[in-house]
């Protein structure tokens, strides 16, 4: 179940490398393959809340064996897509489906076992779900490298079989509802859609396109403050909701979604700014942007144990604190970044983010799923997960309205100071002429390429600012830990069945 989990997750990230074969393709505009991102974050963001109910309903098992029976169904059909509306569309399958792989690996975790095998639990889990999206560019990179693009949906055929027969064969630890479908409430349905379909769309596209005066995004915002007031209404009303808000009412969950939508929006946001920044200013391909990346990975896959271990021992308030306090010292080194950052520039802050990551991760799992009763486990960790993916969508939201605003002001102040009364600037200009000689306009060209440089240094200087802004909202964000109430310690209370 955990691999299925991973390959759900895995498979934003590794397209998200790729998209530019995947455009050459399809011969798709930059606009129009976007939407192969986002078909697949809407569906996703739609059936993440949904897997609580489905899975009382189905049963884990049958409810797990569909999705993955799906997810590589539709897999298949992405790799034979010849057109770009063929693509979206199976991509929306593809996320649909597969979504229910991910909260239903939580809640079988943490009402499966005993609580004394949590902290043995909770970093297998925590690690493949901050894993996958960090080493999906690198996996991407290689595969486009090898292959062909087909082959990112391809990979997906053979392990996605595999998980589905050993689910079927291995799964059996709760029964099926199925009179609960005859209590489906498809209005609540309808309006969650809405609100969260066309909320994912807003964030995705609305720092391209100037947000509310692009037509399409103020309509969308629109159906989407009306859905939402109408899926509210209809869930704390509804006799079976198809969503249970009231577990927010357990303090310790409702701090822990909070902090799961934050470590999100860093989970997400950094794993958009690094390749955008080694890919613009850097010019790297897709497979050196995964290398460079891979230290993050590492670092995590080696940490998981360590965080395990400190779970039975430190309070897990102060793991968390520490974690995200880690993880804005990471940011803060690369505040002061410039065009020359390199592999070795980046190690440290990659290092630091790896280990802030797992440690901010882990303990919120644990702390926000590991108390509650079995029974609300199901529900709360479709919620819980809806969390981190709209936190990511926020965040990739405000870094992109941040990095185009940003660019814009550091031009601006950039060209005053480039003037003719500035030395530097009218040397460097001369430099560019007499090396330009003979092949042309020569002063034009010249302009053209301290334009360039200006621009670059621009765009260099909104990642610091992106970064800056991260530095201090997470340290904001390790005082929210005081919040919580103390977790019982896990070697209490026996077995939680």
């Amino acid at each position: 179940m955990v691999f299925g989990m991973f390959m759900s997750i895995l498979d934003i990230q590794i397209v998200s490398a790729s998209l530019s074969e995947i455009q050459a393709g399809l011969s798709a505009s930059s606009s129009e393959v976007s939407w192969v991102q986002t078909s697949y974050l809407i569906a996703e963001v739609i059936a993440i809340p949904l897997s609580g109910f489905l899975s009382r309903a189905f049963g884990t098992r049958l409810l797990f064996a569909i999705s993955a029976a799906g997810f590589t169904v539709s897999s298949l059909l992405c790799g034979f897509a010849t057109t770009i509306e063929e693509m979206i569309l199976w991509r929306a399958l593809q996320g649909f489906l597969g979504a229910g792989m991910i909260p239903t690996v939580f809640a079988s975790a943490y009402t499966v076992f005993p609580r004394t095998k949590f902290h043995i639990v909770g970093p297998i889990i925590g690690l493949v779900a901050t894993l996958a999206p960090t080493i999906g560019p690198t996996v991407g990179g290689y595969i486009t490298d090898l292959m062909s693009w087909n082959w990112l949906f391809f990979i997906n055929i053979v392990p996605g079989i595999g998980i589905t027969i050993g689910v079927l064969a291995l799964v059996d630890f709760d029964e099926p509802h199925f009179e609960l479908l005859d209590r489906f409430d498809w209005w609540g349905l309808i309006f969650m859609a809405g609100f969260l379909g066309t909320l994912e769309y807003v964030l995705e596209e609305g720092p391209h396109n100037e947000w509310l005066q692009d037509t399409s995004i103020a309509v969308c915002a629109g159906i989407c403050a009306i859905s939402a007031v109408a899926f509210f209404w209809r869930v704390l009303t509804a006799v079976e909701p198809i969503v249970n808000l009231r577990t927010f009412s357990n303090r310790n969950f409702a701090v822990g979604c909070v902090l799961q939508f934050c470590v999100g929006i860093g989970l997400y946001g950094l794993t958009y700014i690094y390749p955008r920044y080694l890919a613009e200013v850097r010019g790297y391909s897709a497979l050196m942007i995964g290398e460079t990346m891979f230290v993050s990975g590492i670092t995590m896959f080696l940490v998981a144990p360590l965080v395990g271990r400190l779970m039975v021992k430190v309070d897990m308030r102060y793991m968390i604190a520490f974690g995200l306090i880690v993880f804005a010292i990471g940011t803060y080194q690369m505040t002061w970044i410039t065009r020359d950052y390199d592999f070795y520039e980046l190690l440290i802050p990659q290092i630091m983010r790896g280990i802030g990551m797992m440690f901010a991760m882990v303990p919120t799992n644990n702390i926000a799923l590991g108390t509650l009763a079995p029974e609300r486990v199901k529900n709360a960790s479709g919620l819980f997960n809806l969390m981190r993916n709209l936190g990511g969508a926020l965040g990739l939201a405000v870094i992109n309205t941040m990095l185009n605003e940003r660019t814009d002001l550091h031009i601006t102040r950039l060209q005053e100071r480039v003037t003719w009364g500035n030395a530097t600037a009218t040397e460097t200009l001369n430099m560019f002429m007499q090396k330009f000689q003979g092949m042309g306009d020569a002063a034009l060209m010249a302009m053209k390429q301290l334009a360039q440089i200006v621009h670059r240094q621009a765009v260099v200087m909104s990642f610091g600012d992106a970064f800056f802004l991260l530095t201090v909202f997470y340290l904001g964000l390790s005082l929210l830990v005081t919040l919580l109430a103390k977790p019982a310690s896990p070697m209490a209370g026996g077995d939680a069945h």
